[in-house]
């Protein structure tokens, strides 16, 4: 398996624990008998809590775009140094982005965001 796909599913399982932590934060704040429910009245999360929840939906946003690009990468043949950099890149970045966003740290954590599109567009750029 090439390095782009080993950090593609790092990258789930980085999704994943994500989510596992805005659930965490979410039943801290509202309680299990809320998020069992239609969450139709719930109230608004706070804090750490909502970052985590936030930080999860980004983590989406980006795996959405991630992960064609690997596939592409992979099927097209055109893995290389530069994609494999970028994928690294952008799952170092992801990881720093969920601690950094999660903690409350606003202009790192643009900053971090930025280097992990910097991974994208190197991918990219192999594929077109």
């Amino acid at each position: 398996m090439t390095i782009e796909l080993k950090l593609l599913a790092w990258t789930v399982a980085l999704t994943f624990a994500q989510m596992l932590l805005a659930v965490a934060g979410a039943t801290k704040e509202v309680g299990l008998d809320e998020l069992v429910g239609n969450r139709e009245f719930m109230p608004k999360l706070t804090g750490w809590a909502e970052r985590a929840r936030k930080a999860h939906l980004n983590a989406l946003e980006n795996l959405a775009l991630f992960a064609p690009l690997i596939l592409v990468a992979q099927i097209a043949g055109r893995t290389n140094d530069t994609t494999a950099l970028g994928a690294e890149i952008f799952f170092f970045a992801r990881l720093a982005y969920a601690l950094v966003f999660t903690a409350g740290v606003p202009y790192l954590r643009t900053l971090v965001w930025t280097i992990s599109i910097v991974g994208l567009i190197l991918i990219f750029g192999q594929i077109v």
